[in-house]
């Protein structure tokens, strides 16, 4: 039995399918994975013996800036990778049994799939990414933006499968025509099918039941990190009281938005721990309140900090909930940022900023709320109840789907 697992996207996007990589390999399944060519997702699909299959550009030359390509390049990026899709797929797929599929820019997959006769499957790893007339879409950067005006999440979910045939219906059914297969008239809702798995947390994002949408929540795909920390960050966290973490991990802010949060977090009487990133960041100043690190294990470190301020991805938001830390979300408006914001205020274990650009009030207001005990303690309580058998759960059901 073999199983090709598909993502593209930065560390967040490929990390749950490591995840379910090693659990499938557990099981005696082989397992071969498309992914961004970065070196690092390289280096780490070869160290859980996985076949790496490279398809797209490199995701950190997309995100070089501190602003998202233009819309125009955004069109041109997603047009290539349906076309290497095309391409690579044929070939990745020989000798397997299902193709694993994650997020909406899988637009060829579930053709590459249909055409080779195996089964497929897709994940979202957050709630807002599925339709529902429980919450709005996410932003599509590159798409036009909605009428402000227009506050009813159904007629907002067909505008966002209506962007999504203008940008890919031509290609797709050019492609599906080419080997086959007949047109579909919704793209998007074709990648999803009306049975996607959702790998998210019930406790911290859950599904609402839609009619006409049969989601599997299996639990966040996520594997226990037992790295130790560097030795100078465990001296730092040693020296004091338990700073708190600001990071914004493969996204690339303005520096102004680091330099408030530090500044508010001094204001709280606290000591800062802020992480490079894809950005390198380096805010500290000399002093020696302020340390900045690089790539770390979150797991370990967010049980030692007093908050967590960061951009509001599924991983990050996951980690610290699951440590009992609670968070500051500063959400950069990209992908379901906004949503686990949301979900961070609503469960009342942080704060979340609203209406950006924050400004110096505003993120010493969130970071107080967060630093407040009565947050902590419902952090900690919430964390007890974050489930860790997600991938285990998907790599199981996958299996019993194939046999």
């Amino acid at each position: 039995m073999r199983v090709l697992l598909s993502t593209y996207g930065t560390r967040g996007d490929v990390e749950p399918l490591v995840a379910l990589a090693v659990q499938l390999r557990a099981l005696g399944v082989g397992v071969r994975m498309c992914a961004p060519p970065d070196e690092e997702f390289a280096e780490r699909l070869a160290g859980i013996g996985v076949q790496p299959v490279p398809v797209g550009p490199p995701v950190r030359e997309v995100m070089r800036g501190t602003a998202l390509p233009s819309a125009a390049d955004l069109a041109r990026y997603r047009n290539q990778l349906v076309e290497t899709q095309f391409d690579v797929f044929p070939a990745a797929l020989d000798g397997c049994d299902a193709l694993v599929a994650a997020g909406l820019a899988q637009v060829a997959a579930r053709s590459a799939a249909e055409a080779a006769g195996i089964r497929y499957v897709y994940t979202s790893y957050s709630a807002v990414h599925l339709p529902s007339p429980h919450h709005a879409p996410p932003p599509r950067p590159g798409w036009p933006e909605p009428d402000p005006e227009v506050k009813d999440n159904r007629t907002l979910w067909k505008l966002d499968a209506h962007h999504m045939n203008a940008q890919f219906s031509e290609t797709l059914n050019g492609h599906r025509a080419a080997i086959g297969l007949p047109a579909v008239d919704n793209v998007r809702d074709h990648i999803l099918t009306d049975r996607p798995w959702l790998a998210a947390d019930p406790v911290l994002g859950p599904w609402r039941e839609v009619p006409g949408l049969d989601v599997t929540q299996t639990g966040a795909w996520t594997l226990p990190d037992e790295r130790p920390l560097p030795a100078d960050l465990v001296a730092f966290l040693d020296a004091g009281a338990p700073p708190v973490y600001v990071g914004f991990g493969s996204l690339r802010p303005s520096p102004d938005i680091g330099r408030m949060a530090v500044e508010a977090i001094r204001a709280q009487g606290h000591r800062v721990l802020v992480s490079r990133g894809w950005a390198d960041l380096d805010l500290a100043d000399g002093r020696d309140d302020c340390l900045a690190i690089g790539e770390v294990n979150h797991q370990r470190l967010f049980g030692r900090v007093a908050a967590v301020v960061h951009h509001g991805g599924a991983g990050t938001t996951l980690t610290a909930a699951a440590a009992g830390a609670p968070q500051v979300v500063i959400p950069l408006q990209l992908s379901d940022n906004t949503y686990w914001a949301g979900r961070v205020a609503d469960l009342a274990i942080g704060a979340a900023l609203d209406d950006p650009p924050p400004t110096a009030e505003s993120l010493s207001t969130v970071v107080k709320t967060a630093l407040a005990p009565e947050t902590r303690a419902r952090a900690k309580a919430l964390g007890s109840r974050i489930g860790t058998d997600g991938a285990e759960a998907a790599g199981r059901l996958l299996v019993e789907a194939l046999r």
